[in-house]
Parts: structure tokens; sequence; C-alpha cells
């Protein structure tokens, strides 16, 4: 391949590596334009997983993730030493390791290694080329420079991937242990927001929105009742009913939340504003906080409402025992059209055993004909 194919095949990559934000996808990429560049049957992109003490990758072409010991084979020694490798019959080498050979029963020969480093010096991962293409047995030292070339411009965009990755996860992992302070504060069940959040996320999929927003909401839901950290105890947690008064402190809850949230520049967050303000607004109008009617509702808030009834109606709470399940259903059977917009309770109805599978196992007592909360 000549430089200016080269530069051809880099300026195509680039827009599409630049446009990418999801790391498998990344990963797929960076081994395509390796692959080209070199001329390779393969060429995958290993990560050094430290906390298990493997290298991963997902993008051998035509396997599943393959994961192996941080010190094993060409790719642990380029790990280890921080060098690039040009093998000419891995069988001959004795630091070939065979189980990724066995595994998915290719024949390895011609191969490369180039260590990736971050911008601290160490290495975050391995280029890999398996096999040279195009009439020619081996590797040359000239497709090593160009391997070279790519895992620099790799390395950079990657470690960039890694750490917004993190971040997306430590945002993850803050917005379920806030759910989660608020579930404590309340005193409810331990599984409530996992619940809520898993019910919400199969809902959207079920009326047929995108994977990515489905899992906007999976993340977001935790958050519904942010705001019940701002109620006060002797409310929270009052067994039986509200008084008028109590019950119109209690319902601040929905705007405690949206006021802790809507001003934070994380889009997931605006998000999970939304959710709280909104998931107790009624598809007739006659919720609140906004007394919000139909479609007015956000789709997150009308879905996440179906998810939390489902979960208090079904769960053990301090002014109630579990409904049973033939009563809970008659309830949602009820309220389709009022309480909850009809196509989403079609749905809860239509996937009623997925749904409600998870709470059979709980004791249920007789209960009082008390209105929900």
């Amino acid at each position: 391949m000549e430089s200016k194919e080269i530069l051809e095949l880099l300026f195509s990559y680039m827009p599409k590596i630049a446009a990418e934000r999801k790391m498998d996808n990344l990963l797929v990429l960076m081994a395509d334009l390796g692959r080209s560049i070199v001329s390779a049957d393969r060429c995958s992109l290993w990560l050094v997983d430290e906390d298990e003490g493997e290298l991963w990758t997902k993008v051998a072409h035509g396997v599943d993730q393959l994961r192996i010991p941080l010190n094993a084979g060409f790719v642990g020694y380029s790990v280890k030493t921080g060098e690039s490798l040009l093998i000419e019959d891995a069988y001959q080498d004795p630091r070939f390791d065979r189980r990724s050979d066995e595994k998915t029963r290719y024949r390895t020969e011609s191969v490369m290694t180039v260590p990736l480093m971050n911008s601290q010096g160490l290495v975050m991962g391995v280029f890999q080329a398996i096999n040279k293409k195009g009439g020619m047995d081996v590797f040359s030292h000239e497709d090593l420079e160009r391997l070279r070339l790519t895992a620099v411009y790799s390395a950079k965009t990657v470690e960039s991937a890694m750490l917004t990755a993190e971040l997306e996860a430590t945002q993850r992992e803050i917005i379920h242990i806030l759910g989660e302070v608020s579930e404590y504060r309340s005193h409810e069940t331990g599984d409530h927001i996992q619940r809520v959040s898993e019910i919400s996320f199969k809902l959207a999929k079920y009326l047929g929105m995108s994977t990515d927003d489905a899992e906007r909401i999976r993340l977001a839901s935790p958050m519904h009742d942010l705001g019940k950290v701002g109620i006060p105890d002797a409310i929270l947690n009052k067994p039986g009913r509200f008084t008028d008064e109590e019950y119109a402190v209690m319902k601040t809850h929905s705007e405690l939340g949206y006021n802790m949230l809507h001003d934070s520049k994380r889009k997931l967050l605006r998000f999970a504003a939304s959710i709280a303000r909104s998931h107790h607004e009624r598809w007739d109008g006659t919720g609140y906080p906004l007394g919000l009617k139909g479609e007015e509702i956000p789709l997150a808030g009308r879905i996440c409402a179906v998810a939390d009834v489902l979960d208090a109606l079904a769960s053990p709470r301090c002014y109630k025992t579990p409904w049973p399940e033939e009563r809970v259903k008659a309830e949602f059977e009820k309220q389709r059209g009022f309480q909850f917009q009809a196509e989403i309770v079609n749905v809860l109805l239509e996937h009623w055993d997925e749904f409600f599978d998870c709470y059979r196992g709980i004791t249920v007592e007789p209960v009082s004909q008390e209105s929900m909360r």
C-alpha cells in the first residue's frame, strides 16, 4: 500500500472514529483500520483489565469476546516489556499462547504486536495483527511501522474514550446511590428502585423505543423519588392515611426532586429531573404537581408512573401489605386511560407474567381499602 493510499484510508476513518462514543464500536473501527493498513487477515485491539489481571478484546474478527491472562502470549509480552514484535512463524516461538487458536479453531502464522501507550507512558493495550494477506507470507518491517503509526493515533482516542466511559460509569453509580438514599429514608424495600428501573426499561422497549432511549430511562428512573429526602420522617414513614395537610407536604417531593436536578450540566441528570417531576402526573390531567394531561406529560414520566405504581401495589410498604396479584391487575385495567396512558397499560397487561413474576414470592396478607399514595 502506497503512502497516499494510507493517508486516504486514515482520513476516511477519522470522521467515523471522532463521531463514535461507544467503546466497543470504537475498538471495531480501530481494528478494521489497522487490518486495512497492514493487509492483515485479522487485527485486534487488546485492552488491559487491571482489576481482573487480564487482557480482553471484543474485536477479533469473526469471534466473540476473548480474555487471556495479562502475561499470556505475544500480546502479554508487549504489555510487560512495552516492545513491539514481528514474528514470522508463531508456532516456532515459545512465547506464543495457543489457547486463542484452540478456542477459535484458527491457525496463527505471521504476527505483529504494537503496544498502545497512555499519556503517562504506561501500556494500556496492544494492537495485534495476524496473518499477512495479499500474496505475502509474512509481515514486513514496513508493515510494523504502519501499525505503530495506527497505534499512536489510536492510543489517544482510546484513552479519551476510556476516560469518558469511566466518567459515565461514575455518574450512573452516583445516580443509583442517590436513588437508594431516598429509598432508605422512606424505609421501602431494598430493591424498589432496581425493580422500577428494570420495569421502566422493559416497558420502553415493548413500546418500541430504541435501546439507547430505553437505557436512558433505566438509568434515570432511580431518581424519581429523590425529592423524598426533603420530606419529614413523620410524614414519609407514617402508617395509614395522610391528613390533607400531610398529603400536600408529601406531594412536594416531585418538585423538590426536580429542583435538585434540573440545573445540572449533565443531560442524564436533567432527564432524571423531568421524570422526578412528572411521574405523579395523570393521563386525565388530575395528577400533580402541574396537572399535565395526556401527551403533555413526558413519555419517560408516563412510563415510570406505571412501573412505580406496580411496585408500590405489589410490594410491602410501611402503610400497607402487598396487594394480591388479581387486585393489582384489576387496578391497572381500571385506571387505563385515566391515571395511565392506555398504550402503556396494554403493554404491561400483554406481558403481565414477565412483569409480575418477581412479586409472586411475596406473602400476601389481608389489606385495608386504602387509597394509593
